[in-house]
């Protein structure tokens, strides 16, 4: 466990290369933001960003917009089930798509 600035214990992952290495080529669908939805990205300040505090691998990051880091994203869709806004949308993973994707 680490602690946070404000000195509070939490349990916070953070996306690292571990036994299986670069896990994101496991993935059959991937996670697409589209912009002109979300609601961070609407207002400039980090309202929202459920994608964020629910992704099971912590590979979204807490800026705004938010970039998803496709190198560890498994595919499971969770951040796009959360979204209220339905801003993300799981697409079909491609072998020619090199990084993340935004809208």
């Amino acid at each position: 466990m680490k602690t946070r600035d404000c000195h509070h214990i939490c349990g916070e992952s953070r996306p690292v290369a571990g036994e299986a290495g670069q896990t994101g080529a496991w993935r059959l669908e991937r996670p697409v933001i589209q912009l002109t939805k979300c609601s961070a990205v609407k207002s400039q300040r980090p309202v929202c960003l459920l994608c964020w505090l629910y992704c099971p691998e912590a590979v979204i990051s807490k800026t705004v917009p938010p970039h998803i880091d496709m190198k560890y994203c498994k595919g499971c869709g969770i951040c796009a089930a959360e979204c209220p806004q339905k801003a993300i949308i799981m697409v079909p993973e491609s072998p020619a798509a090199p990084g993340g994707e935004t809208l």
